[in-house]
């Protein structure tokens, strides 16, 4: 029988690599390893990686596993959905890997400038009505650059077209440092060993969208320090859904 949210919640709140702080934890005071994650929690200086809207925690925990000389943090703020990743992470002694259940409007009220190496992104809900809650957006763009290394890199993963064209637009309009962009990721793993890194990890609702006949899109570009960055002045067909077995809701075919 699986374990419902109550149980998860108490389960994660004995877990060493959780950390919950939701908006209103921080309201009167400061996070206690901002700026302080390589030698408090990780014991290391390897270089510290987020993955924004981790879901399950599959991607995180992947990551830590293919990658043990890095350092994850998973960021969502469902908890009951984080309770597989964080359980599977401690199950498997992993060191490297941390979740943080919080809203990621306040991410960078986690970390300190130059902390974080490289931001995940995958399958972020598009957010096709509000292009301020886009993880791609200008509003989050200028959050990462707070803790990001200057020129740190950034991987978008998704099955939206929606989302994809819209942060093409938006690196391209701002001149990001483009370093790969693909719209069919799958067919591009034979003639590309870079592809093929990024395809080795894939989760459950991934195989899914596969299974659905959806190409997974993937893109990676470079967030450099200076520079003022602007929205793309320009309309986006939406999806003609809204995520995994949901038809779209808006009767609206473009959006900006």
């Amino acid at each position: 029988m699986s374990k419902g949210k109550l149980a998860k919640f108490a389960d994660m709140a004995t877990y060493d690599n959780v950390f919950q702080f939701p908006y209103g934890a921080l309201e009167h005071a400061d996070f206690p390893l901002r700026g302080k994650w390589h030698e408090a929690y990780f014991h290391n200086q390897n270089p510290i990686v987020l993955e924004l809207g981790c879901g399950k925690g599959e991607y995180t925990v992947g990551l830590g596993k293919r990658y043990p000389d890095m350092n994850f943090i998973g960021v969502d703020i469902k908890g009951a959905r984080m309770w597989t990743g964080a359980t599977q992470a401690v199950r498997d002694g992993m060191t490297n890997v941390a979740f943080l259940r919080t809203n990621i409007e306040i991410i960078d009220r986690f970390f300190a400038g130059n902390e974080v190496q490289e931001i995940w992104l995958t399958f972020s809900d598009p957010q096709m009505k509000n292009p301020r809650k886009r993880l791609t957006s200008t509003y989050f763009m200028e959050r990462y650059r707070r803790f990001l290394v200057d020129n740190g890199i950034i991987h978008l993963k998704t099955d939206s077209n929606f989302l994809f064209t819209y942060t093409s637009y938006m690196v391209d309009h701002n001149h990001l440092p483009l370093l790969l962009r693909t719209e069919d990721l799958y067919s591009e793993v034979r003639a590309n060993p870079a592809y093929a890194e990024v395809a080795s990890i894939q989760t459950y609702y991934e195989q899914m969208w596969i299974d659905r006949g959806l190409n997974i899109r993937y893109q990676q570009f470079r967030l450099p320090h200076e520079g003022e960055l602007t929205e793309p002045d320009i309309e986006i067909p939406l999806d003609d859904y809204r995520s995994y077995r949901r038809d779209k809701r808006s009767s609206l075919e473009v959006s900006r």
